[in-house]
């Protein structure tokens, strides 16, 4: 029996688009600017506040013992992504601004999604179980491992100085909630739980205010005077060539090391994916006084790019499955 499997874009990624054409055609100014600011703040402490709260430490603990799988795509995520990231320094200038090198350098570093690595892995039948760790698992080293990162190869790589100081903001506004959240557990993970869906449009909405901030922020200091048609065209590029090595890279090392086939996709799904939903507010945070709107930006092409892609190879992978199946039977 055929099943649905195929997964579009949803009007979340639709939303954060329009949500940044609307920031450049009326972006913050005046009062609502320091308006905005506070805000942002209070909605990424209650972001990752959540975060905390939903995530048990007993199924992290569980799920680590596939140690080899985890350690495959950590390494992907955190390794082999800042590694192409400083390779493609030599982009510059001919073809990429370093202001758009720096954005493409904090794509490379932030950790994987969450709901989306989960939600492929499933359709696609992979290890779901894994996948689910994996994922939690990257984005919680990743509050910790991409500020050190970025503070150690975006300063020796050409990109913007990052101050010793944004690591301590990144502690008390990111660290701080996160474990509250975990400590709130015994008091908020059954209301976390039972409201998970309205709980979901939280989420989407903070990250919507964040793309308004940054976008505004970006057209007040005259963002896209910095972008030429020719270097958005080449950052866009980028991030699709990026995107096409890492989705045959994560599928083929597994391969050779002899992965299952469930392990080897969600490998592949978690190892490829970035996270907008953490990597905008820690961009915030991290690049305080920043053009952040011009930083995101391969970011927000990129992730697009992975929903359309990572959708396409879950339900192939889906019919093969549904295939083999009837052939069993």
């Amino acid at each position: 029996m055929s099943t649905k499997r195929h997964l579009p874009i949803d009007g979340f990624v639709t939303a954060i688009v329009v949500t940044a054409v609307i920031a450049c055609l009326l972006p913050a100014r005046g009062f609502m600017v320091p308006v905005l600011d506070w805000a942002v703040k209070v909605l990424v402490f209650a972001l990752f506040f959540l975060y905390g709260a939903r995530l048990h430490p007993s199924e992290t603990l569980e799920g680590l013992k596939n140690w080899r799988m985890h350690g495959l795509i950590m390494g992907f995520t955190f390794i082999a992504f800042p590694l192409i990231g400083l390779a493609l320094r030599v982009l510059v200038p001919w073809a990429l601004t370093p202001a758009l090198h720096t954005g493409v350098m904090w794509l490379c570093l932030v950790p994987s999604t969450v709901q989306s690595s989960i939600n492929f892995t499933s359709i696609a039948h992979g290890n779901i179980a894994g996948a689910i760790v994996a994922a939690t698992t990257s984005n919680l080293l990743g509050t910790f491992i991409t500020p050190i990162l970025a503070m150690l190869l975006m300063s020796t790589s050409g990109g913007l100085q990052i101050q010793a100081s944004s690591l301590l903001d990144v502690a008390i506004q990111l660290l701080l909630p996160f474990i509250l959240g975990q400590l709130s557990r015994r008091w908020t993970a059954a209301f976390v739980t039972e409201h998970k869906k309205p709980l979901k449009f939280v989420d989407q909405g903070v990250i919507i205010v964040v793309v308004y901030s940054a976008f505004s922020e970006g057209m007040r200091e005259h963002m896209w005077s910095l972008v030429t048609t020719r270097s958005l065209v080449a950052v866009i590029v980028v991030c699709l060539v990026v995107l096409g090595f890492m989705l045959w890279f994560t599928w083929a090392v597994p391969g050779w090391l002899g992965f299952t086939r469930e392990d080897r996709i969600a490998v592949q799904f978690c190892g490829t994916k970035k996270s907008l939903a953490t990597g905008l507010p820690m961009a915030t945070v991290l690049f305080a006084g920043q053009p952040v709107g011009l930083i995101v930006l391969p970011l927000m092409i990129f992730h697009m790019a992975q929903l359309i892609a990572c959708g396409s190879l879950a339900g192939r992978y889906a019919r093969r499955w549904e295939a083999a199946q009837n052939h069993v039977a």
